[in-house]
């Protein structure tokens, strides 16, 4: 089977199938943006390879993009919330009782930078694992995590998804 088979196969399929399109981007977002598991769930890779299918397989943008959206946004709410509930009982649990450097990195980043760090700590690997958690372990208010919370999600989302899917329709027509 040639590669150009494989692609036609599968776009095919994600054509078919594309109502799993929506849950399975937002349980990615969702999983990418989740204290721990973000740590286990290399969803940045697929949610890449998605957008790369939505744009071949010709899915509606909008909805998958909202999708991952709101995923983002959960997740890193959620995170926020176990760090403002649970707070310095964290240290012991994994990874942080086998890493603390990780509290201790996502604290002084946190600390340097305020709203600025919740809202860029989504766009940085290892960080986005802990931020959220320490922004609430912190006390950081609701109201302003919430703001940088929904504004990162909604570039970090676009920026995962649109290139693949609005870029294989530009090279298309550009080539085409």
């Amino acid at each position: 089977m040639s590669l150009d088979e494989i692609i036609t196969h599968t776009t095919e399929f994600v054509r078919q199938q594309q109502f799993w399109a929506i849950p399975l981007v937002f349980i990615l977002a969702f999983g990418e943006s989740l204290a721990f598991l973000s740590l286990l769930l290399p969803a940045t890779v697929f949610l890449l390879a998605l957008g790369v299918l939505i744009g071949e397989a010709g899915i509606d943008f909008w909805p998958v993009y909202a999708a991952a959206v709101a995923g983002g946004f959960f997740g890193d709410w959620l995170s926020y919330w176990l760090g403002y509930h649970y707070q310095e009982r964290l240290e012991h649990l994994w990874p942080f009782s086998r890493h603390p450097h990780m509290l201790a990195r996502g604290q002084a980043f946190f600390d340097r930078w305020g709203l600025a760090g919740a809202f860029f700590g989504r766009f940085f690997g290892p960080l986005r694992a802990v931020v959220p958690l320490i922004a609430g372990i912190c006390g950081m208010p609701r109201f302003y995590f919430q703001l940088a919370n929904f504004g990162s999600a909604a570039i970090w989302a676009f920026g995962l998804l649109a290139p693949g899917a609005f870029g294989i329709q530009w090279i298309s027509g550009f080539f085409g």
